[in-house]
C-alpha cells in the first residue's frame, strides 16, 4: 500500500512539542547529525513556536519515524535534523518532510533556504544532492557561542 513510496498509512504531520522525545532519541541515533545546546527540549520548544507550521514528523503507527526542523529569519529559510530511521529509509519519506517545509516557506514569502551537512556525512551529502540542493564550495561556515 504504497504511493509514490511512501506507505499510505504513514501520518505526516507538524512537529509538536509531545515529539520531542522520540525526536531527539531519532537525531541521536542518526550518524551524520550533530547535537549540541540548542537542542535542548527548552530550545527546540522556542523554536518551533517562533516557526509555527513549519516542522514535520513522520509517524508510523504511533511512533516518530522521520523528522524536519524548519525555520526562518524573514530573508532565509533553513533546515535542520532531516531524519528518517535507517528501516524507513528509501520510501521519499525524507523528501516529503522537507516538501512540506518548502512548501510553508513559500508561504511565508521564502524564496530561498539552507542546510548544513557535516563535511564527514556522505549519506547526507548523497541525499541532499539526489534530491535536487546545490552543495555550495564558496560560502565558509564561522560559528560561535554567545
Amino acid at each position: 500500500m504504497a504511493h509514490g513510496g511512501v506507505n499510505i498509512r504513514m501520518l505526516f504531520r507538524e512537529m509538536t512539542m509531545e515529539d520531542y522525545e522520540e525526536a531527539y532519541d531519532l537525531w541521536l541515533n542518526t550518524k551524520g547529525i550533530g547535537l549540541s545546546r540548542s537542542d535542548s527540549k527548552e530550545e527546540i520548544g522556542k523554536f518551533l513556536a517562533r516557526n509555527e507550521g513549519c516542522s514535520f514528523v513522520c509517524v508510523d503507527q504511533g511512533k516518530v519515524i522521520g523528522t524536519v526542523l524548519c525555520g526562518h529569519d524573514g530573508r532565509r529559510g533553513f533546515l535542520y535534523h532531516v531524519a528518517v530511521r535507517e528501516e524507513y529509509r528509501g520510501r521519499s519519506i525524507g523528501q516529503e518532510l522537507v516538501r512540506r517545509s518548502l512548501e510553508q516557506l513559500k508561504k511565508h514569502g521564502i524564496a530561498k533556504c539552507h542546510l548544513m551537512v557535516m563535511a564527514d556525512n556522505d549519506l547526507g551529502h548523497r541525499f541532499w544532492s539526489r534530491i535536487g540542493w546545490q552543495r555550495r564550495s564558496d560560502i565558509d561556515l564561522f560559528s560561535k557561542d554567545t
